[in-house]
């Protein structure tokens, strides 16, 4: 005879697979800002709708109950306050701003795609006709559209992050294996972290001026200028939080380092990043937030093709449409600091396995 299985046992089954995947996509989730997924997914299982509900409302609903009544409140507020542009614009006028610098992009990418295009015909024609000689080829010299500055703008703030980040990191595994190290570097961080971007930037400004004189150099100096000026500010709190995070490992590990005489880089990589990691992402979400913010000024000033050069400009062109543009920036900025921000916690939940949401 054939055993029948039970098909309560295989329900029952069925179900736990069901919440054992929802659980670990639960921190997926988490990493997207998307957590308000699981319970929806739990009570699509058949678990509890009440305690389930009470997560969508805290999750979702509440979210977006307050975002809308921020909305409501611009709307509202915004035409009763007049400015030198007219009244300040609402959310549905900063929307037609995105929807006219998508437009302008577009137009732009299509311009740009004839040219290459005649340019190429025109090169093959020549060809053709043997006249390799007068072959040319030219770039592409239209201005650059709002989405060409906000690629900009996160190269240079990854570029000047990065360079924080070489500097930073050995400096505070140094600092905090070495109390000698880091009592030293304490009044530096004390005296230099509170300085602004502000400060930094005719300084660094005179600095690449003086240093990089070349007639076409590998980087623009004004990028050069964002992002020196973004490693100066951003560095402070990924040395800050390595210096603790290392300075934090058991003591015990140290020992069996010695014990087992391991040399420096094996009980750095081996034993002291791993305990510290936690701490020194904390540092580096820190940094680049830090970073993102001081980017802006910095782009404003040194003219750098970016998000700050954009809000800047529209600023001082002051037509009935740049407040609604500066507005939609902003906007852009602080939606790109939330995804870097997800990015950085995505990284640290892959490499420490500790994160917290």
């Amino acid at each position: 005879m054939t055993a029948t299985a039970d098909p309560q046992f295989e329900k029952k089954a069925s179900k736990e697979r069901y919440f054992s995947f929802v659980s670990k996509a639960d921190s997926y989730f988490k990493i997207l800002g998307l957590s308000w997924v699981t319970p929806v997914l739990k009570i699509a299982g058949g678990d509890n709708l009440k305690t389930n509900g009470k997560e969508i409302w805290r999750l979702l609903c509440v979210p977006l109950l307050a975002i809308m009544l921020f909305l409501g409140a611009w709307g509202y507020m915004a035409p009763k306050v007049q400015t030198s542009l007219g009244a300040v614009p609402g959310p549905v006028q900063v929307w037609e701003q995105f929807q006219n610098l998508s437009d302008i992009h577009q137009r732009q990418k299509d311009k740009e795609a004839a040219f290459y295009q005649r340019q190429d015909d025109r090169n093959a024609t020549l060809i053709a006709q043997g006249k390799d000689d007068k072959v040319k080829f030219r770039k592409f010299t239209g201005a650059p559209t709002y989405y060409d500055q906000i690629w900009t703008s996160l190269i240079t703030v990854f570029f000047g992050f990065l360079l924080a980040t070489i500097i930073a990191v050995p400096l505070g595994i140094a600092g905090g294996l070495s109390p000698m190290i880091s009592a030293g570097l304490n009044p530096i961080i004390q005296i230099f972290k509170p300085v602004s971007p502000l400060a930094w930037l005719p300084i660094v400004t005179m600095v690449v001026s003086a240093t990089v004189t070349s007639a076409e150099p590998l980087l623009a100096k004004s990028f050069l200028v964002s992002a020196i000026t973004v490693t100066l500010c951003s560095l402070w709190p990924t040395l800050i939080n390595t210096t603790l995070g290392v300075a934090s490992i058991d003591k015990e590990l140290i020992s069996v380092s010695k014990v087992l005489k391991l040399n420096t880089w094996t009980k750095i990589t081996k034993l002291v990043l791993p305990s510290a990691l936690p701490l020194i992402f904390t540092g580096l979400r820190l940094s680049l937030g830090v970073g993102w913010m001081v980017l802006i000024a910095a782009e404003m000033l040194a003219q750098n093709p970016g998000l700050g050069k954009f809000v800047w400009d529209e600023f001082q062109n002051g037509s009935s449409q740049s407040l609604a543009k500066i507005m939609a920036a902003v906007l852009t900025i602080g939606l790109i600091g939330y995804l870097l921000d997800r990015v950085m916690f995505a990284l640290q939940s892959i490499f420490t396995f500790s994160a917290d949401r």
